[in-house]
């Protein structure tokens, strides 16, 4: 028993020493960290840190990283000491998640292999007949054109009067004509949208232009000097339903994800009804 006893000591001492090289061989590297007896080295951190951060940006997100770290394992050790051998038992939840997990990704595999993903417009109008309740606006949406200059510009007038036009070629040469001085020109005329995004546009709240009629000139002069200024041209107001047109980015999501829906409930029912034609799904 004394040998024994000599023997595994021995063994210990070669061991530990041979352990602690590995470790340092494996990690031949500068420890950042340490929570009792786990390490964070430097090469754990620095792939976190963006090339173009600066030196202070980087300590930042390192610190925040060795926080992250030192924290969850501060609670893994607490939770060890704490907790009761069954408390630590997470087989069966770890069971749970891998069969949820990889129920998931086949499901994803097979709706990619077999999900038409083109909508036709006769299918979103179909759908936006049927559904036109699901549209109706809780603020108006604007057709508009925006523009953030300095109040002083000499042409002012000149882009004043090409903000109101219709005509799509001065479009084009209102962009020509502002780009070296404006700090921002928008253009909305193409599509619709929300009237808080040409309000935010303005710096002003949309509850004070929520009444503005197509065709109106809107400007101001910002606390930084800015003149904005903006010409609405079209407007659906609130209390009625969207365009189909706004409506369509929506309409083809809605329409794919029911497809998706129908193709793993499919899914689900065949897997079923051929393992019990099977015998593999027997009820007792």
């Amino acid at each position: 028993m004394r040998l024994t006893k000599c023997i595994t000591i021995l063994a210990l001492a070669v061991i530990l020493p041979s352990c602690r090289m590995i470790n340092t061989i494996l990690h031949d590297d500068t420890v950042v960290a340490r929570v009792g007896s786990h390490l964070l080295y430097k090469s754990d951190v620095l792939p976190l840190i963006p090339e173009e951060a600066t030196g202070e940006d980087s300590l930042r997100i390192a610190m925040q990283y060795i926080n992250t770290w030192a924290t969850d394992l501060v609670f893994l050790d607490i939770a060890e000491s704490k907790l009761s051998k069954q408390e630590k038992d997470v087989t069966s939840e770890l069971e749970a998640y891998r069969r949820a997990l990889l129920k998931y990704r086949y499901e994803q595999l097979f709706v990619n292999e077999r999900l038409d993903t083109s909508v036709t417009a006769e299918q979103v109008e179909e759908y936006y007949n049927s559904h036109s309740s699901d549209f109706i606006l809780e603020r108006p949406l604007v057709k508009a054109v925006f523009m953030k200059i300095d109040k002083d510009v000499a042409n002012k007038r000149a882009i004043r009067a090409m903000l109101s036009s219709v005509d799509e070629g001065d479009e084009w040469e209102i962009e020509a004509l502002s780009y070296p001085q404006a700090d921002r020109y928008t253009s909305y005329s193409g599509k619709w949208v929300d009237i808080a995004s040409l309000a935010k546009d303005l710096g002003v709240e949309y509850v004070s232009i929520v009444n503005v009629k197509p065709g109106t000139y809107l400007e101001n002069t910002d606390a930084s000097g800015k003149y904005n200024a903006a010409f609405v041209s079209e407007i659906v107001p609130k209390g009625v339903p969207a365009p189909v047109e706004h409506c369509t980015p929506e309409i083809n999501d809605i329409i794919l994800s029911v497809r998706k829906h129908r193709l793993t409930t499919s899914l689900e029912r065949d897997l079923l009804d051929d393992a019990r034609d099977k015998g593999k799904f027997v009820i007792y």
